[in-house]
């Protein structure tokens, strides 16, 4: 085996003084500045995740915000056994939609599926349809349910489906 040559490194020197590489003393509050520097990111961080949720939540919640609009002539209100109808409930009555979807078919309407809706601060119950040839039976479908108020919109629109649907609001929690 072999044996290196030995040096200065060696030999300990009789007055302690440090040979050779040795590290410094850490300075005072270098673990702080570390500590506010991750705090700092993770703060900004969280920031803005909470910014770009709040933007995503406000493009999709927006149920109540949709404007009406104003059609020529009121349409015929009638009852078309096939278009489903989608219940969201806007409002924090429990079993609000449930209520209403027994009325509707009772009232011979085709109920698809009732839902919480995403907002619960909705004023006015209004019923959605997709299309100007849906508006006669959006309009039977708000007097099956005692109201007035219908909308054209897209926002509820889904390809290949003919569909109504209920946004149930405070307005028709108060009612029922």
């Amino acid at each position: 085996m072999a044996t290196t040559p030995r040096d200065r490194f060696d030999d300990v020197p009789a007055d302690l003084a440090r040979v050779g590489a040795h590290r410094a003393p850490r300075p005072a509050g270098r673990g702080f500045v570390a500590f506010a520097w991750a705090a700092l990111a993770t703060g900004v961080l969280v920031g803005a995740g909470v910014l770009g949720l709040g933007a995503i939540e406000g493009r999709i919640s927006n149920v109540g915000s949709v404007p009406t609009t104003p059609t020529a002539a009121a349409p015929t209100p009638t009852v078309d056994p096939n278009i489903d109808v989608v219940l969201l409930n806007a409002t924090t009555a429990n079993g609000l939609a449930a209520g209403a979807e027994s009325m509707l078919v009772k009232a011979g309407w085709k109920v698809g599926s009732t839902a919480n809706a995403s907002a619960t601060d909705v004023k006015a119950t209004t019923v959605y349809y997709t299309t100007a040839s849906q508006a006669g039976a959006a309009a039977g479908l708000a007097k099956s349910l005692g109201i007035t108020r219908t909308a054209l919109s897209q926002q509820f629109a889904v390809p290949g489906q003919s569909r109504l649907t209920v946004v149930l609001g405070a307005d028709y929690a108060a009612a029922h």
